[in-house]
């Protein structure tokens, strides 16, 4: 413990301005915890089936106590701590990544200030990457009172965080101000500041919430050159009612630009090129226009990247926009022989029910191979070495960027503490509508331009499954997009750009002749059926399908069934039965002719009726179609390595932007 000083703040602690019950957990632990044995559940039984069991498994923490601690806050940096109660800062937005900081900068210590007034104890705790807790220091406080402890980051390799509890004496304890702050001496490798980019497209009240957010933080406005929004939508935020206040909230920083839609990479395209043009940035920071944002998590971002030791791309976190204390991306990468993303580890994981002191696998340190777009601090350097986004549509752009900055020696991380509230996925499944193309389509070009495994390894096997499973589940429209993604990779790098511009009403189109695109079933319009059992709820199975050598069994009964039994006549004039999304798994969908199925949100099905002549002839397309570029793919790789640099060049996505506005 030493006397106060002045030292660069490399975190603050800070709480929710409006006292946001549900993101309260992500902040303070007012609560007692205990643990029990985890007991054999549903979901623990689905877990162990899909080849997954937490590392903490054995145990579950249950909670003792119900504070929330919301009536405690005192603002934005203070809370008032009611005499002889406890509170924890070890919250995902409090506690010091501690693992990070040593993983990527120089710093070899860090500085926690606390400020305090009234009586009580400051006790600092540490952990280690196997959520192992240990007390480190600790001090009485009474009176007006600041204490500096200073914080050895030398044993944090494998992960751990720091973070520190107040013990209110016989009278309350005000927690005037705490920050995390740089040693002595300790110069970060560059004074950066940013630009923040956001694409938007008939979002105009989200984005103007949003442009106050940052607006209205002094702490992150002061990290910001210039606030870019990239227009693309024909509902002008210019028009909204919110937008002159949130341009004033942005103190002259804002900028407007306005152009034809080309997708998430074509309007972050542009404000990367625009910030690099500007000249005024070491940093962009590329955000959703559907988020809200910690602030704070803008000045963190830029705070780190100043003191990582090399230029290094630097994610934010994605929790649920709905279900505030859910974290639903937190480390994320590709699985290299079938080239997939997707995330390394568990998703939704909910603060309320197991904050950070409880959760076992959230003390380790996860290296990762991209970010997601919704919040992501790119080094301007970065983009004048590799350029700006590949040109696609929608998906896998920023997962491809990261792969190539990589390659460059620009490093991912996704910083604990800095993350958005995004609307999440779990009332979405773009593998089944017109993003289908897209999710195809640019995964294998990505492939193409980063696999490290020959011939892609086992990626064709996988779309080959894939289609398989499609067919077999009557989503005739999916593989039908599926193959002409394929169609259009093999058509070469060339026309990336120009797809760019009538790809998605050409893809829309081809779902006229699909009854499970165009038959769409309000809720309220859908006819009672028979009921049936739903094992896992009425016995506590868990049905996972055929697998093993029953699964080759399985698979070629109803392949032939598909493809050369005539449906029954009454199922073409309606269908035999409803699955609810899920339920409608690819081995109960198959045992019918015909059914409708439930989307994802639950506001209507589409049916999906057998027709034995697609079936034989897609199925034919799609092993012809995946072994082919399979066969190709030495030459394709060298034409889409080759293509590269040009495609992703300022001078060729100006000429795809189109006159500003």
């Amino acid at each position: 413990m030493t006397e106060t000083s002045t030292r660069p703040v490399l975190q603050r602690v800070i709480f929710p301005e409006h006292g946001d019950p549900q993101a309260l957990p992500l902040y303070l632990d007012p609560e007692v915890w205990t643990f029990e044995p985890n007991l054999e559940d549903e979901s623990m039984r689905l877990a162990k089936a899909r080849g997954f069991t937490p590392e903490d498994s054995a145990k579950h923490p249950l909670r003792l106590t119900n504070t929330s601690g919301l009536a405690w806050l005192e603002g934005r940096r203070s809370l008032r701590l009611p005499p002889t109660r406890t509170v924890s800062l070890a919250s995902y937005f409090n506690a010091f990544p501690a693992s990070y900081w040593s993983a990527w900068t120089g710093l070899r210590s860090v500085t926690l200030r606390v400020s305090t007034s009234g009586t009580g104890r400051v006790i600092v705790f540490r952990s280690n990457a196997r959520g192992i807790i240990q007390r480190i220091d600790g001090v009485e406080v009474s009176g007006e009172q600041t204490n500096e402890f200073d914080l050895s980051l030398d044993a944090y390799l494998d992960g751990g965080w720091l973070w520190f509890d107040l013990i209110a004496g016989e009278d309350e304890l005000l927690l005037t101000q705490a920050d995390w702050l740089a040693p002595e001496g300790a110069e970060p490798r560059v004074q950066g500041t940013a630009t923040v980019s956001i694409t938007t497209l008939n979002r105009g009240d989200y984005c103007t919430r949003l442009l106050r957010e940052i607006g209205e933080d002094d702490d992150a406005r002061a990290v910001l050159d210039r606030v870019l929004v990239v227009d693309q939508g024909s509902e002008k935020i210019r028009e909204n009612p919110a937008f002159p206040e949130a341009e004033r909230a942005l103190d002259g920083r804002l900028r407007l630009i306005e152009q034809k839609n080309i997708g998430g990479s074509g309007g972050f395209s542009r404000g990367m090129h625009e910030t690099v043009e500007a000249g005024e940035s070491d940093y962009i920071i590329l955000l959703d226009d559907d988020v809200e944002i910690e602030p704070e998590s803008l000045r963190r971002a830029v705070t780190f990247a100043n003191y990582c030791r090399t230029p290094t791309i630097v994610g934010g976190h994605m929790l649920d926009m709905y279900d505030k204390a859910k974290l639903h991306a937190f480390a994320e990468g590709i699985k290299w022989s079938p080239f997939m993303w997707g995330p390394f580890t568990p998703g939704r994981h909910d603060f309320s029910d197991s904050n950070l002191r409880q959760t076992t696998w959230l003390h380790r340190r996860y290296d990762v191979d991209y970010n997601g777009w919704w919040m992501s601090l790119i080094p301007v350097e970065t983009l004048r070495e590799i350029g700006l986004s590949l040109p696609v549509f929608i998906k896998w752009d920023d997962a491809e960027y990261a792969l190539r900055a990589r390659e460059h020696g620009y490093p991912t991380v996704s910083l604990p503490g800095a993350a958005v509230w995004h609307v999440s996925w779990v009332d979405k499944d773009d593998s089944h509508d017109w993003q289908a193309f897209f999710h195809a389509r640019n995964r294998l070009v990505a492939a193409l331009l980063h696999s490290p495994v020959k011939r892609g390894g086992r990626l064709w096997r996988a779309n080959l499954a894939y289609d398989i499973k499609n067919l077999l589940t009557m989503d005739y429209y999916t593989v039908a997009m599926r193959h002409a993604a394929i169609k259009n990779v093999l058509e070469g790098p060339g026309q990336l750009h120009s797809d760019m511009v009538d790809r998605l009403p050409r893809i829309r189109a081809l779902g006229k002749d699909f009854t499970e695109s165009s038959s769409f079933v309000k809720a309220s319009e859908i006819p009672h059926f028979r009921a049936r059992e739903i094992p896992s709820v009425t016995s506590g199975r868990i049905e996972t399908g055929p697998h093993g050598v029953g699964l080759a069994f399985w698979l070629g009964v109803r392949a032939l069934k598909h493809a050369f039994t005539k449906p029954d006549d009454a199922a073409r004039e309606k269908p035999q039965g409803h699955l609810p999304f899920q339920d409608a798994r690819w081995f109960e969908v198959p045992l019918h002719d015909s059914v409708l199925i439930s989307n994802a949100e639950g506001s209507g099905a589409k049916w999906h009726l057998r027709n034995p002549r697609l079936f034989r002839s897609m199925l034919i397309d799609s092993v012809r179609l995946n072994l082919r570029y399979r066969s190709k793919w030495p030459a394709l790789r060298a034409q889409y390595r080759k293509a590269l640099p040009d495609i992703t060049s300022s001078r060729e996505w100006v000429k795809a932007f189109g006159s500003e506005k």
